[in-house]
């Protein structure tokens, strides 16, 4: 907690300076993180050169590096300093139609760049509740709370409770806030395409679409020189599907084509393919 909170006060470059280095160190040391990346980039990249596959992988833990250090840092600043370091907006379009429409919008952020500068990019210019899995230490629970809901937005928790407060602020006409690629409780997915693989996928985005007459955009924030440039892409047609298997295809099309923008900044060391359809052990392993 007192490293974080040291953290919150370096400057942005120094803390992306020292990111790059710890990041080049523990790609150095091949540790877990590393070693599911490369399995990842193998899987979901097969045709790419091995060399460049590798080079993917020592640029991602420098990313992921850079997360981790800047983090605090966005959780103790201002709107305005964030304003000032958001250099780009692409589809800023699709973002102002959608706060136009009474139906309320769905923000689905994969974990790319750094997903929690679009959340609170968000908080900052409309009111939106946001799904939230706390960590297992209450001290830094309480603390990331705090810093998130003082940017305006509402954090509910992954549970039926946490959904229904996300549906009725979709119905209120508000904006809601999803990582669509974490890996759901099991009854909670279904399995479904993502880079010609079967990864098991939430089906909740479906169930909340099916229910109201939403909005859905996909967003990430991509760190560039001087800050981040903010992406906002609509979804596949697909998406609004009652088909519950063309909606997730529609989803991981929009992950993929989110991740397709900086390959390297995509969050390579999760174990998406932790689950599979058959039973058998996963890549993992």
């Amino acid at each position: 907690m007192c490293l974080l909170r040291c953290l919150a006060w370096v400057p942005l470059s120094v803390s992306r300076c020292f990111g790059k280095l710890t990041g080049a160190i523990g790609y150095r040391l091949n540790g877990r993180s590393c070693q599911i990346a490369r399995i990842n980039l193998k899987l979901c990249f097969p045709s790419l050169e091995e060399n460049t596959r590798e080079q993917l992988c020592r640029e991602r833990i420098k990313h992921m590096a850079q997360t981790i250090l800047e983090t605090p840092g966005l959780w103790r600043r201002s709107s305005s300093w964030l304003t000032k370091r958001t250099v780009e907006v692409n589809g800023l379009n699709f973002y102002e139609k959608a706060m136009k429409n009474e139906n309320g919008t769905i923000f689905l952020v994969p974990h790319m760049g750094n997903w929690e500068v679009v959340g609170l990019w968000l908080a900052h210019h409309t009111k939106i509740t946001s799904l939230y899995e706390p960590p297992k230490l209450a001290a830094l629970e309480k603390w990331i709370r705090t810093c998130r809901q003082s940017s305006g937005a509402t954090l509910v928790p992954t549970s039926p409770r946490g959904v229904a407060a996300l549906l009725k602020a979709v119905n209120r006409g508000e904006a809601a806030g999803i990582l669509p690629d974490q890996q759901p409780p099991i009854g909670s997915g279904e399995f479904s395409t993502f880079f010609g693989l079967p990864a098991f996928t939430m089906t909740l985005i479906h169930k909340l679409i099916q229910r109201s007459k939403v909005n859905v955009l996909f967003c990430a924030a991509l760190r560039v020189s001087g800050g981040w440039q903010l992406h906002f892409l609509r979804p596949e047609e697909d998406i609004f599907s009652s088909n519950q298997d063309q909606c997730l295809r529609a989803v991981n099309l929009g992950i993929e084509k989110i991740v397709s923008l900086a390959p390297n900044q995509y969050l390579w060391e999760y174990e998406r393919f932790r689950h599979t359809p058959n039973g058998f052990s996963s890549a993992y392993e």
